[in-house]
């Protein structure tokens, strides 16, 4: 075994989105081939409700995927294929945006607090023109392994046996929400070439055996290439979400909501939406 070295620590840093959403980005579009097959990853996180209460409108997605994770809160969604429910707390919607979608998530709430990710997975030249297609995954279909040391929900990839609701994917990604408690450790075994990494919900720990130092909410953590990451905690616990996948190792042509490999490929995906003929699938 390998244990991976720290790469990068980064912190999240404010911004808005949707229809005026305050936000706090992970990571996005600067520098995207360092989190490859991943884009871009947001966390909304408030109990005011003028922080989120003007949602996300519809908008166009093409040749990416998009996941969101609620932790509190309930987002009401739609789209152009003729999906539609809530996401309530605890529950995830992952959905492959392919050839083309229109979508919208909207808070069901006016106040109390509201606490999600999104994350964008990008897909290979030879999928970013698939059907789309839509998956609303309640929080009791998730396994779960509790013991003493930590906590782990498998929301996609597999984990001592137990796998996620989502496996078909072509970027091979885990999904996972986890709580080490204190002086207590975690490992994860994946592929040595597989991107991976951490971000920082609660408390505190050492994502280094290279480092006493401990890091806390808001940061993001970046492994470099190894067979295995390790997470320990000293006095205070500590909850992240540790995400990994694949490299795709192809050209980002990247705008707004779609991504495709080549600026052409983004004109034509613009032209087609302002001309009425982007979506590919009927209802």
């Amino acid at each position: 075994m390998t244990i991976r070295k720290i790469k990068e620590i980064t912190k999240s840093q404010q911004t808005m989105e949707g229809a005026g959403v305050r936000l706090k980005r992970a990571f996005g579009n600067t520098s995207p081939e360092k989190y490859d097959p991943f884009l871009l990853l947001d966390d909304f996180h408030s109990d005011n409700p003028n922080d989120y209460i003007k949602g996300f409108p519809s908008h166009p997605h093409r040749g990416i995927e998009t996941i969101t994770y609620m932790i509190h809160g309930e987002m009401k969604h739609k789209d152009s294929m003729g999906n539609g429910g809530i996401i309530k707390s605890g529950d995830v919607q992952w959905m492959t945006a392919g050839n083309g979608i229109v979508h919208s998530e909207m808070p069901c709430q006016e106040d109390g607090l509201m606490w999600g990710f999104q994350l964008w997975a990008n897909l290979p030249s030879t999928h970013k023109m698939m059907d789309p297609r839509y998956r609303d995954i309640q929080e009791c279909d998730m396994k779960t392994l509790e013991t003493d040391a930590f906590f782990v929900k498998v929301i996609c990839g597999e984990y001592q046996g137990l796998k996620g609701p989502v496996q078909d994917i072509i970027t091979q990604p885990s999904y996972f929400d986890i709580t080490v408690n204190p002086n207590s450790e975690f490992r994860y075994e994946l592929n040595e070439k597989f991107t991976i990494f951490a971000y920082i919900l609660e408390g505190e720990g050492l994502f280094s055996d290279e480092s006493e130092e401990q890091f806390g909410k808001d940061h993001l953590i970046l492994w470099d290439q190894g067979t295995e990451v390790k997470i320990r905690t000293k006095e205070n616990s500590v909850r992240f979400l540790l995400i990994s996948g694949k490299p795709i190792n192809e050209p980002i042509a990247w705008y707004g909501p779609i991504v495709m490999n080549t600026d052409d490929e983004l004109a034509i995906a613009f032209k087609e939406y302002r001309e009425g003929t982007f979506l590919k699938h009927k209802k």
